[in-house]
């Protein structure tokens, strides 16, 4: 194919004598090239080499090995053109992440690695990237995930029947509380297949399980060869329960064992290949619960901050001396509608379902402990702690976990198969392939 590449021209002198008779030279100077075109937009050799350098740099701060520098670039492209077609789409919706959404991540991010904004920005700058196109590079990614979540979800129903058939189906399935980390890779067939292509994909998934069977790295294989989502990621599925794989999975990996290599699986998409990297048993799910009392003031004009904190801190001195009853102060006195007519009394709570200055003052108390008073968003509270308990979450862990399975198994299948869909419509044309 004919390389088209993006040229300026720069004046390096100019004459200042004799107007328009002055010398021009000039030189052109080439800053990027066009590596594809995808409906209106470019891929640039610069978009490249960021995804390869980073894919590089993750792999040495690793120790993992990587393909050809030729299966890299064709990863690369291949995830841009995806990212362009999902940011046109975003455009076309008027999609915009803000600046304070981004930032917003970002801290989230940070603090995830127990650090702040400038140790993230610090980790970035040091392992050689700009922070500034790092930021611009997360808000590409939030943008393209929720034009892809915004399309995908409403081809997904999920309904209560479903998760009873599957919480039925869970509970008789021997090793169904069991979860699987799955590698993954695709030798996808293209579109419009003759019987050639599609012996021609068989023959290199074949021969993509027979290097793996010999001990070459899953990950490293993966990124050569995949044509999956997750191919630049080593082709890693994360951990899932065989209820919430692909039924292609979900039938093959019953009853493998940990580092058995599956496949080649044929589905509409091409052949698969899956690596069971590890298995692990379902934990019993156990949350702490309270249950306590509480006293509200609200400050208004009429009661005062010091007014309200002092009069709750008489509350507390008159049911310590056992001269008050806190039930009975609760209906006279308390603000809190919900509660004050039940004598102050909160039912069994999971207690991070409070806020923050609640529950730190209520779980720093024993049983039966008043609080001093504190203030919270709502006003000033004083509470007691009548009881804690640890309960058996399982079974509502496992009807929350049924419907995220049976979503997380939905949104692959039609998050694929939507991509394919935009990909199959849209104009795509390489200028440039890998050498």
């Amino acid at each position: 194919m004919k390389l088209k590449t993006l040229l300026v021209s720069t004046v390096f002198g100019i004459g200042l004598n004799l107007g328009l008779n002055s010398n021009l030279i000039a030189k052109e100077v080439e800053l990027d090239k066009v590596i594809a075109i995808v409906n209106s937009g470019v891929i640039l050799e610069s978009e490249v080499n960021t995804i390869i350098n980073r894919v590089k740099n993750r792999a040495k701060t690793e120790s993992q090995t990587l393909p050809s520098d030729k299966a890299l670039y064709n990863q690369a492209i291949d995830r841009l053109i995806n990212q362009s077609l999902l940011m046109q789409m975003a455009d076309r919706m008027g999609l915009k992440i803000s600046d304070g959404q981004l930032d917003q991540t970002l801290m989230r991010m940070a603090k995830e690695q127990n650090g702040t904004i400038s140790d993230l920005r610090k980790t970035i700058e040091d392992s050689g990237d700009n922070y500034q196109a790092y930021r611009e590079e997360i808000r590409t990614e939030m943008t393209t995930q929720q034009v892809l979540r915004g399309n995908v979800d409403r081809r997904i129903y999920v309904g209560l029947q479903e998760i009873d058939n599957l919480l039925k189906i869970m509970d008789k399935q021997q090793g169904s509380s069991e979860e699987y980390n799955l590698g993954h890779i695709l030798i996808d067939i293209p579109t419009d297949a003759t019987a050639q292509d599609i012996e021609n994909s068989k023959k290199r998934a074949e021969k993509v399980i027979s290097m793996l069977n010999k001990g070459d790295e899953f990950k490293r294989i993966a990124i050569a060869s995949s044509g999956g989502s997750r191919a630049l990621e080593g082709g890693q599925m994360g951990w899932m329960n065989i209820n919430e794989m692909p039924t292609l999975f979900a039938e093959a990996v019953k009853g493998k064992k940990t580092n058995q290599i599956i496949g080649p699986l044929r589905s509409g998409a091409g052949f698969h290949i899956v690596k069971i990297q590890e298995i692990r048993g379902l934990q019993v799910v156990e949350a702490l619960e309270v249950r306590s009392r509480h006293i509200l003031i609200k400050p208004s004009i009429i009661v005062s901050e010091e007014k309200a904190r002092s009069m709750l801190a008489g509350f507390v001195k008159d049911l310590k001396a056992g001269t008050a009853d806190f039930a009975e102060l609760a209906k006279e006195h308390s603000e809190d509608g919900g509660s004050a007519l039940k004598g102050g009394e909160y039912d069994w709570t999971d207690p991070t379902t409070y806020v923050p200055a609640f529950r730190d003052n209520l779980l720093a108390l024993k049983k039966d402990e008043l609080s001093d008073p504190f203030r919270s968003q709502f006003g000033w509270h004083i509470v007691q702690l009548l009881e804690k308990r640890v309960a058996d979450k399982t079974e509502l862990a496992k009807r929350n976990r049924a419907h995220k399975m049976l979503y997380n198994k939905k949104y692959k299948e039609e998050s694929f198969a939507w991509q394919r869909e935009i990909r199959e419509q849209a104009y795509v044309e390489l200028i440039v392939e890998a050498n």
